[in-house]
């Protein structure tokens, strides 16, 4: 599956002005139906995972498997409201420790934490792009509305543009499920 090209947003400031005091105030949140693993390859990537780093159900397993590095993971002893990160060819992939265990649910603050300790690392390594899925509300439960709020106040003020990945719906599952509700 390919992604269709995020929709771009506007700076908030007029065409021609130039602020100082703004200049990190350029982030953004796009939307885009596809597969996360299909961004560029030059913008990183994040995702939710537990302090134990079992990674064994959702989208998480794929992360596992493709980036590897779970040793790696574990050796950086990071704990809930952390930022664990694996450095793959030439991007950073970021392991947000919501929780302690992987059958325990994560919190918005613990979310919150971990998510600021990834803009540290972002602003000190000059990362720019995140793609991400919709974090912590997959398996986790967190709700989006609330999770996008955390995300804008955790980034509003640095140039760090966020994409995220949602996979479509198919057809099939759609019926299948308007069947199982009957």
């Amino acid at each position: 599956m390919s992604a269709s090209a995020p929709e771009q947003s506007e700076a908030n400031e007029p065409a021609g002005v130039e602020n100082p005091e703004s200049a990190g105030d350029t982030w953004r949140l796009d939307y885009v139906t596809g597969d996360l693993f299909s961004c560029a390859g030059d913008e990183a990537l994040a995702h939710c995972i537990s302090e134990d780093c079992r990674m064994g159900a959702g989208i998480a397993v794929m992360f596992k498997q493709k980036f590897k590095g779970v040793d790696s993971l574990k050796n950086q002893k990071k704990m809930p409201g952390q930022c664990a990160v694996l450095e793959r060819d030439g991007r950073f992939i970021y392991y947000l420790i919501t929780k302690k265990k992987a059958n325990h649910k994560p919190t918005y603050n613990s979310l919150r934490l971990s998510l600021e300790d990834m803009r540290l690392h972002c602003v000190e390594n000059g990362v720019t792009k995140i793609s991400i899925p919709r974090i912590g509300c997959g398996l986790d439960g967190l709700k989006w509305a609330r999770v996008s709020e955390i995300l804008e106040q955790v980034f509003k003020h640095t140039n760090i543009s966020i994409t995220v990945y949602s996979l479509p719906v198919k057809a099939e599952t759609t019926v299948m499920k308007d069947n199982m509700r009957r």
